[in-house]
């Protein structure tokens, strides 16, 4: 199954190669030109029948994840996160590490081997480690070394009412989305970018923003759930199983007007349900690609996602298929004429 190949798949931030080729083998067959740029970034084009707008569809491969920094005398693994990880989800988790996929487990001092006041607060990163099983130093440095990253070990399942769990739904959801979108044929010029570096700085999108010049930019991306327990009433809203959520402003870019009224009336017209992302925080690719060169009709859509940047996250099956239906009734009418910018 593609979701399931696409969010087992490695590719923390700067060591995208593993998804990449997942990926490039899912949509060569359907390209007209694929090709990397410098960044590591892919880039798809499929040129069409009819002169344009040439439409740029964005979702990034990497994943939130660890670099180890430090082998210890004892053999155990000091790492940083790379991207934003809550420490407090991090103890007793399995991991890989490197592109051998070594089994490890992060660790911690036993709750029976804490002070009072340890007990009262999270543990640090600092505080933690990663064990993979090593008598020592050197032990350890036959399997890994410094700089080699470490991605949680959460295999995908289907769950529930039409859900699934996942290591990396933010944004492997997005490249499926695209990678749906890209079997599909169209007349109009498209171009799939699934772009690198995204969680430390929405990197790769900047550099492919610059290089393909689209006249409308969609960005798919996972997004935070607000229907958990003790989470505020205000704020995004989104909610599990209510439909792709429709960016009008983060912390990064303003939706363009033209690019969310259309797709609006993409879901209404097709009955596709979807919400407002609400909130002024958070951001992603759109936030750089908007201010590109001379600037570029940005909109984003977002797959609700439970516990992003957790060990393992949640969505809705039919949120995911709902996106895929919502992207290809806008690029339709994109392709009728429908929406055009100089």
């Amino acid at each position: 199954m593609l979701l399931k190949k696409l969010t087992e798949a490695a590719g923390p931030s700067g060591y995208e190669d593993e998804i990449r080729q997942v990926i490039y083998e899912q949509v060569h067959n359907y390209a007209d030109r694929v090709y990397t740029d410098s960044l590591g970034s892919l880039i798809v084009e499929k040129n069409g029948t009819l002169p344009g707008p040439r439409v740029m569809l964005c979702a990034h491969m990497d994943e939130v994840s660890l670099m180890i920094v430090q082998i210890e005398d004892s053999g155990l693994l000091k790492f940083r996160p790379i991207g934003g990880v809550d420490p407090r989800v991090l103890v007793s988790k399995p991991v890989h590490l490197g592109k051998n996929k070594i089994p490890g487990v992060i660790g911690s001092k036993a709750v029976h081997l804490q002070s009072v006041a340890e007990r009262g607060k999270p543990v640090a990163i600092d505080n933690m480690y990663i064990d993979i099983g090593a008598s020592s130093k050197e032990d350890a440095e036959k399997y890994v070394k410094l700089g080699d990253f470490a991605v949680f070990a959460t295999e995908y399942q289907e769950i529930g009412q039409r859900c699934a769990k996942a290591k990396s739904f933010d944004d492997r959801v997005g490249c499926g989305v695209l990678i749906e979108i890209l079997r599909k044929s169209f007349q109009i010029p498209l171009v799939f970018a699934f772009t690198v570096q995204e969680e430390i700085g929405l990197r790769g999108a900047g550099a492919i923003a610059y290089r393909i010049n689209p006249d409308i930019a969609l960005v798919i991306e996972g997004t935070v759930c607000f229907d958990v327990i003790d989470a505020p009433e205000h704020g995004m809203g989104t909610k599990l199983g209510r439909g792709p959520a429709l960016t009008v402003i983060d912390a990064h870019m303003i939706g363009n007007r033209n690019v969310l009224d259309e797709l609006r009336r993409a879901a209404d017209s097709d009955r596709i349900p979807y919400q407002i992302r609400k909130a002024s925080g958070g951001g992603n690719d759109a936030g750089r690609i908007h201010t590109a060169r001379g600037g570029i009709a940005t909109g984003a859509v977002s797959v609700p996602t439970r516990y992003i940047h957790a060990p393992s996250q949640i969505i809705s099956l039919d949120d995911y298929e709902n996106t895929i239906r919502l992207v290809e009734s806008f690029l339709r009418n994109v392709e009728r004429g429908g929406i055009r910018f100089s």
